[in-house]
């Protein structure tokens, strides 16, 4: 099931960050050669093996998703788990001098880092992007999202959604609230009984049209959102393609 919202087109997809990362590698790579360091450049991940955008938005949505894997996520695609592979054993064959010219004083990428080779590479790559707000982005999806949950239709949807999971023997209030208990989803091992309650939420969401419904109303609230701000999206807009073109050009030469 694809789920997109008006706000996608300034936010890089899975696939996208992908492009970036991979540039990334590249310019760290470089970066590291000059110090006469090593850096094993990662295989890519193909485009179609990206995690779907927004495929957790309204909670489990995917039929085929809760018959085999409950509320876990499925394992990575090939492509994807080739390359997270190959990044684990990148890192644990990095030596102390190494770590610290990829990734700063502190030796380890967490999440972005503060220094090194990766940091240099990350800067790089937003050289010739033109500036833009984008706490503006990040601020606007939150309030959006949680806008778009007060809808008056989509409340009435909530409750019905509601009382077909009291029919099925689950009682939640809010179709997220399957997701917050990490208790179940912790750790590889799905249940029987996690799998038959993800189905009845599957069920209960399409019988009830929460999907259509939620997903329009986060299109009402997220166009009227962007055009109130238009010229700061149109900026956003901007960014968001010269930072995609920057990395298609160091792959490029790469």
């Amino acid at each position: 099931m694809s789920i997109s919202v008006p706000l996608d087109r300034y936010d890089p997809s899975p696939a996208e960050l992908e492009v970036i990362d991979a540039a990334e590698d590249v310019l760290v790579g470089e970066c590291m050669r000059r110090q006469g360091l090593s850096w094993k450049r990662l295989p890519r991940a193909a485009a179609k093996d990206a995690e779907p955008r927004n495929r957790r938005r309204y909670g489990v949505v995917e039929p085929q998703i809760a018959r085999i894997y409950g509320y876990h996520l499925p394992p990575d695609r090939p492509t994807v788990a080739r390359r997270e592979a190959a990044e684990e054993k990148r890192r644990k064959g990095l030596d102390g001098m190494e770590k610290k010219a990829a990734y700063g004083s502190e030796g380890r990428p967490p999440g972005k880092t503060s220094g090194g080779c990766l940091k240099k590479a990350e800067e790089t790559l937003l050289e010739e992007v033109p500036d833009a707000d984008f706490g503006l982005l990040n601020d606007t999806i939150g309030a959006t999202y949680e806008q778009s949950m007060k809808d008056r239709v989509l409340v009435r949807v909530f409750r019905a959604w509601s009382a077909c999971m009291r029919q099925a023997g689950y009682r939640y209030a809010h179709p997220l609230e399957p997701l917050a208990e990490e208790r179940r989803l912790n750790g590889d091992q799905v249940s029987e009984g996690e799998i038959r309650q993800a189905r009845a939420d599957v069920r209960c969401k399409k019988s009830t049209d929460l999907v259509p419904v939620w997903n329009a109303a986060e299109n009402r609230i997220q166009r009227a959102a962007t055009e109130k701000n238009s010229a700061a999206f149109a900026e956003l807009l901007r960014a968001q393609r010269a930072w995609m073109a920057a990395a298609h050009r160091v792959l490029d030469k790469g």
